[in-house]
């Protein structure tokens, strides 16, 4: 018997576009043996889409790998609910509830981003008691906020680049003293992030102060919270994990830049295919180091509870040769163009035999979790 994956997709965040390329992917790599795959998107609004309405969203050649397995599924409204007996996926208004219903074995949310990567609907997967592919609620909201993450990475004495982060409403109630203390601390040029968002969304390189201001009001866009980074003169490596209380990592890869006048790797470069980048793996980098990176990554994964997967990013100085980690991506991209599964191809596994993984990784955890006591007597 298939174990029925409900894919959890698109969702509220600036990075909905990229959550919806990364199912994509999913559905096409994924076991067909081995799987059967319920689509549900969120619209940018935050409603929940039926499987039906939720195929509509990828393209004519995708949709083929999963029509056949949904043209008979009811085309009623559908919600997560903390309704155990349903393993979480109800139909809201239907009758004979009970036979009507599709219950699901385990969830994967291909969500990147605020609402998805966060903690929030890992807490709800939690309520409902559906086992699901990712890390949990302490490790997803820890790795979602840069500033928390960075102080986690500290404890762990894993060395780090500088940064200031400050409020939004410090922002907009004394510029002067933030600019000040990025300009004494950090200086030009300067890198200005949300501190929870990822994909480059709201990022912005600021080389003097017209440009910081402008970099922060964008930011500001898109969370309350702020981090400015320094700019370094260096490579950028990335190495994959996944585990449980047991990680692996993948070889690392690294994105090599054609056009050196464009070393910022922002959305459009990462996504849109210009052609300036190439992701290489491995990364040309030794033997030695290469060791370095992977258990640096690892350790970043077990600092802040990690498990399943995540992506840990890294900068490699130019004139010291130091390693610095720099973030670490609960739920990376999954798209063609993506590092996360190039980095396993590279490694020598398919991106379906890491789907497997992922899949047993979330029953484990499920069931490691279940023996947890939660009445007293």
């Amino acid at each position: 018997m298939k174990t029925k994956i409900g894919m959890i997709f698109g969702g509220r965040s600036g990075e909905h576009e990229i959550s919806i390329r990364s199912a994509k992917t999913v559905i096409e790599q994924i076991d067909k043996d081995k799987y059967d795959v319920i689509p549900i998107a969120i619209t940018r609004e935050g409603n929940w889409l039926n499987p039906i309405e939720s195929l509509k969203l990828f393209p004519a050649d995708t949709q083929r790998f999963l029509i056949e397995n949904l043209k008979n599924f009811p085309n009623n409204a559908i919600a997560l609910v903390g309704d155990t007996k349903y393993k979480g996926l109800m139909r809201l208004d239907a009758t004979e509830m009970e036979e009507k219903s599709s219950p699901l074995d385990v969830i994967f949310p291909v969500l990147h981003g605020t609402f998805g990567e966060d903690g929030t609907i890992q807490g709800l997967f939690e309520m409902a008691n559906v086992p699901y592919i990712g890390c949990g609620v302490l490790a997803s909201a820890c790795g979602m906020d840069k500033v928390v993450m960075k102080t986690l990475f500290r404890d762990v004495e894993l060395p780090l680049c500088e940064y200031v982060w400050f409020l939004r409403s410090e922002w907009m109630r004394n510029q002067e003293a933030v600019i000040k203390q990025i300009e004494s601390k950090l200086g030009f040029p300067c890198f200005v992030k949300p501190a929870n968002l990822g994909s480059s969304v709201g990022v912005s390189k600021a080389i003097d102060e017209e440009s910081l201001k402008k970099a922060i009001e964008l930011a500001a866009e898109y969370d309350r919270k702020i981090i400015v980074e320094e700019g370094l003169d260096a490579r950028e490596i990335e190495c994959a994990v996944i585990g449980y209380e047991e990680s692996k990592a993948s070889l690392p890869g690294e994105y090599v830049i054609h056009d050196e006048a464009k070393k910022f790797l922002d959305y459009t470069e990462k996504y849109t295919g210009t052609g300036n980048n190439e992701f290489v793996v491995p990364a040309l980098v030794s033997e030695e180091m290469t060791e370095k990176i992977q258990q640096m990554a690892v350790t970043a994964f077990r600092a802040i509870d990690g498990s399943g997967l995540a992506r840990v990013d890294f900068f490699l100085r130019n004139d010291t040769g130091a390693l610095l980690i720099n973030e670490i991506n609960t739920l990376p991209g999954l798209t063609d163009a993506s590092g996360f599964p190039k980095m396993w191809k590279g490694t020598g596994m398919d991106f379906s035999q890491v789907i497997d993984i992922l899949v047993n990784l979330a029953l484990e955890r499920h069931a490691d979790k279940s023996k947890n006591k939660t009445v007293f007597k």
